[in-house]
């Protein structure tokens, strides 16, 4: 009998923990547009667009769709990614990765520098090849693999083209031929293509990457077409009515794939509103499942809607270790979810991690500028959040000025920041704004020489700045709208960061500001 009872346990143990229920969205959180996705086995890769931001095209992996670990980048050196002076949100668009024969493909377009390009590695964590460069345009290209041969997709001139290519060469084999133009929705984009039960189904996304986004597909015998269009698209919206009020919007720009039960499901971009109709966090990564009958079109989560709790099947859950929110600059190489503006001037970065210390130098190069000042910055990724840091700021001029910024791009960022007064020469700490073509200092106050506790800290309506000594009082120097930081108000594809910066009036600073500790609090 007890035999039999514990039978009966590890059975309905077991049931449960092969199908656990319910996920929460986004998978990814903060700037991670555009995902592309593909499977190895039961191993999951996925990666999304970076635009100005280096190293480039985050990388991350998963055992179940829901948790991910981000494993580094795939362009980490100048040679495969350059930036220079790039305007925010060019650089790198869309990347779409496939594995083929051992081999992980990258494909995505650089537009500050000559337009879609492919790399390649046997090991997705490790260092990816320099660029081949393709002779067809467009942004969004993807990759296709059958029977030997390879096809890239993207989308020139407002129509979704073909082409086979050589892979490892860039070499284009064929024509390029235009396949199919969307269902009438401008920037017809995204297109990815499968081959399912005799069909080829061709994936894009339409309307824009704002509120009228959405996913379409079509289908054909022979993948040069002629393409059919479903009845039923768009297949993931909302921009109708059922989701007018959903915490999420702009949902688009989307990739299936095939888990290694035989489910499918797709991860897709969209954001979350804030404060109105604002989003500061940029447009993030999101999942869904799929219901794709033999022969029928996909269907995605039974309505092409949604939510920030998915109440839905998942595969067994494989959580990985959390890192810590607090970062003491202890080791010899900053984490991955650190980033530079553009091709970053190494000379100016150094990393102490016996001290656990990092140590900025500014330049002339500011933060209003498209160039790479002295900043180092990681994504905001929750709607309510603390941010903090410890500033020493030694060796400084009048004009020399070091702190924590709350970045969106060169003419929209919130900067709390250490320096030297004009009027008495003591150490200050003044906390300014940067609004489009306006710059305000909001407080200016003396403070004791030495190390300061900077703070920022987000709700869904604002920011709030806070200083403190003994890192136990913290003192609130002011709060602002995160209106002026939004999309909305600024336009481009990327995110708020939170960053350390230094700069100076002199072209090189003998100042050296050193940081020993970055926390960030998720307060949701």
């Amino acid at each position: 009998m007890r035999r039999f009872l514990l039978s009966c346990f590890l059975f309905i143990y077991g049931s449960v923990v092969a199908i656990p229920q319910g996920y929460k969205n986004p998978i990814i959180p903060g700037f991670h547009p555009d995902p592309s996705i593909c499977r190895v086995g039961d191993d999951y890769y996925l990666v999304t667009s970076s635009f100005d931001y280096f190293p480039g095209v985050p990388l991350f992996h998963s055992k179940d769709l829901v948790n991910w670990e981000q494993l580094g980048h795939c362009l980490t050196r100048p040679s495969q990614l350059k930036l220079h002076k790039c305007w925010s949100s060019a650089g790198i668009y869309a990347p779409t990765i496939r594995y083929h024969n051992g081999t992980f493909y990258l494909i995505t377009t650089n537009v500050s520098d000559k337009g879609n390009f492919i790399v390649h590695s046997k090991d997705p964590a490790g260092e990816w090849s320099d660029p081949v460069w393709l002779k067809q345009k467009g942004i969004d290209p993807s990759l296709y693999f059958e029977n030997g041969k390879c096809y890239m997709t993207s989308n020139p001139d407002n129509t979704i083209c073909l082409s086979e290519i050589n892979p490892d060469t860039g070499e284009q084999l064929s024509e390029s031929r235009s396949i199919w133009q969307g269902t009438g929705g401008r920037y017809p984009e995204s297109p990815h293509l499968y081959k399912k039960d005799g069909w080829y189904y061709l994936l894009i996304a339409e309307g824009g990457t704002e509120y009228g986004h959405k996913v379409t597909v079509a289908r054909s015998r022979d993948i040069y077409g002629p393409y059919m269009s479903n009845p039923s698209n768009p297949i993931l919206t909302h921009i109708n009515m059922n989701a007018q009020s959903n915490p999420i919007q702009g949902t688009g720009h989307a990739d299936f794939v095939e888990a290694h039960d035989g489910s499918w499901w797709i991860v897709f971009l969209g954001f979350r509103p804030q404060s109105g109709l604002h989003h500061v966090l940029g447009r993030e990564t999101f999942l869904a499942p799929v219901r794709w009958d033999c022969g029928a079109w996909p269907v995605v989560n039974g309505d092409g809607t949604v939510s920030l709790d998915m109440k839905v099947p998942t595969l067994p859950l494989k959580p990985f270790k959390k890192s810590m929110s607090g970062i003491a600059f202890d080791q010899p190489h900053l984490g991955v979810e650190w980033n530079y503006l553009r091709n970053p001037s190494m000379q100016n970065y150094a990393l102490f991690p016996k001290k656990g210390v990092l140590r900025l130098k500014g330049t002339s190069v500011t933060l209003d500028e498209s160039d790479s000042p002295t900043f180092v910055g990681r994504r905001q990724e929750d709607i309510d959040f603390t941010a903090t840091t410890r500033v020493h700021l030694e060796n400084e001029s009048v004009g020399d000025e070091a702190g924590l910024t709350v970045y969106m791009d060169p003419s929209a960022h919130y900067d709390l920041f250490v320096g030297r007064s004009a009027v008495s020469g003591k150490q200050s700490l003044t906390l300014r704004y940067r609004i489009g073509v306006l710059k305000h200092i909001a407080a200016r106050i003396e403070v004791p020489k030495g190390k300061v506790y900077l703070r920022a800290a987000g709700n869904k309506d604002y920011y709030f700045f806070s200083y403190s000594i003994d890192g136990i009082n913290y003192h609130l120097l002011d709060k602002i709208n995160i209106w002026y930081l939004s999309s909305e108000t600024n336009g481009g594809f990327t995110g708020v960061y939170l960053g350390l910066f230094a700069q100076s009036v002199a072209t090189i600073s003998k100042a050296c500001a050193d940081y020993d500790f970055f926390s960030y609090h998720s307060q949701n």
